[in-house]
């Protein structure tokens, strides 16, 4: 059937569509029956769902907000803290100041134990007797063994190397090049001509006289007795069944994609009406009542009451402190007069040591025995 709609003049000619068209499978007979009542259904399971999963969402993140992630972020300090005070800064001092000054105190010890006197024993002793021992093995065995090199054992190798390597070809080359050439050769060509005249030529003709022909036979019975059944049976029967299945399952598929954005956009919808009427309701009234209320009675009652009452509180305060500190000296007067009339004067005690700070010298005297 023909669905576009064509412009006049160009009922007979075909019109390009401006999108990709989708395959006729996904848009056959089976698709638009069952996609509509699925939607339907599938929104209806849906839209509860994620009213569900929107409101947890929410819930979760301000508490995440509000509670796990400063609890989280004081714990993590707190942990922070342990660990360094636990693992770090006692490790950090005593590597700081035991492990580093022992270190030093022993690379200097060390140094001056070891690596001084070995340094001055191998420049002052070793390296002259190396030097020496050197000089005699030059003189006693490179000198000698390079002459005799040189003109004995080197022109007697050559000789030598010569000779073997004749020696050699003569005994293990040629006798086996040879024995190559004339012998295996020629029995490797004749046993060759023999396998294949009495072997390779009868199996050619057995394969292609005989195996072929049958081979074609047992595959054309197979093939109409196994592979045509299973194909028609494929064709006809289990690709239609399931392209319908895949078609039920994309538009079910479809439908959940669908039906989850719409739940959002309604989810999105009902949280604002639902914030809207919370804030009309709860937060708009007591804003209202905290401006137009509380704030000019707490302005009246600072004012009228709360400064007054201080200044009150503290004039009273200093004054209940000037009359305990009256109180107090005229106390502690009365009980010095009563001890001066029961007990009398006090009379100054004679101490050992003079009352006024004077430098001791030879000629003066500090004791009671020595005085005048």
């Amino acid at each position: 059937m023909d669905l576009e709609k064509r412009p006049d003049g160009q009922v007979g000619q075909p019109v390009t569509p401006a999108h990709p068209a989708a395959p006729a499978q996904a848009e056959g007979c089976l698709a638009v029956a069952i996609r509509i009542p699925v939607r339907i259904v599938v929104l209806l399971l849906v839209v509860p769902v994620r009213l569900v999963w929107d409101a947890l969402a929410v819930c979760g993140q301000f508490l995440y907000r509000n509670a796990l992630r400063p609890v989280g972020r004081g714990i993590g300090a707190v942990l922070t803290w342990l660990g360094k005070a636990v693992f770090v800064w006692p490790w950090v001092a005593l590597w700081r100041y035991v492990l580093v000054p022992v270190g030093k105190a022993l690379g200097r010890l060390g140094r001056m134990l070891f690596v001084v006197p070995l340094a001055w024993l191998y420049a002052r002793v070793l390296t002259p007797i190396g030097h020496g021992i050197a000089w005699l093995g030059r003189v006693l065995l490179v000198i000698p063994a390079a002459w005799l090199y040189a003109h004995v054992l080197r022109p007697l190798g050559h000789g030598l190397g010569v000779a073997l390597v004749w020696l050699g070809k003569a005994v293990f080359v040629w006798p086996w090049v040879g024995l190559w050439r004339y012998v295996v050769v020629p029995v490797g060509i004749g046993i060759a001509w023999l396998v294949r005249t009495l072997v390779v030529v009868p199996v050619v003709w057995l394969y292609e006289a005989v195996l072929t022909p049958l081979g074609h036979g047992v595959a054309t019975l197979f093939r109409w007795i196994f592979v045509v059944p299973v194909v028609a049976l494929w064709r006809w029967v289990l690709a239609p069944v399931g392209r319908a299945i895949a078609v039920v399952a994309r538009e079910i598929g479809d439908a959940f994609g669908h039906a989850w954005r719409i739940a959002g956009h309604i989810s999105l919808v009902v949280g604002r009406f639902l914030g809207t009427l919370l804030r009309w309701i709860f937060v708009e009234p007591v804003r209202w009542a905290y401006r137009s209320v509380l704030t000019p009675i707490g302005h009246v009652v600072r004012d009228a009451v709360w400064r007054p009452a201080a200044a009150a509180a503290r004039s009273v305060r200093r004054t209940t402190r000037l009359a305990l500190t009256s109180a107090r000296n005229s106390v502690r007067q009365a009980r010095a007069d009563v001890r001066r009339m029961l007990f009398g004067t006090p009379q100054p005690v004679a101490r050992r040591e003079p009352d006024t700070p004077e430098t001791r010298t030879l000629g003066s005297s500090t004791t009671a025995l020595m005085k005048d």
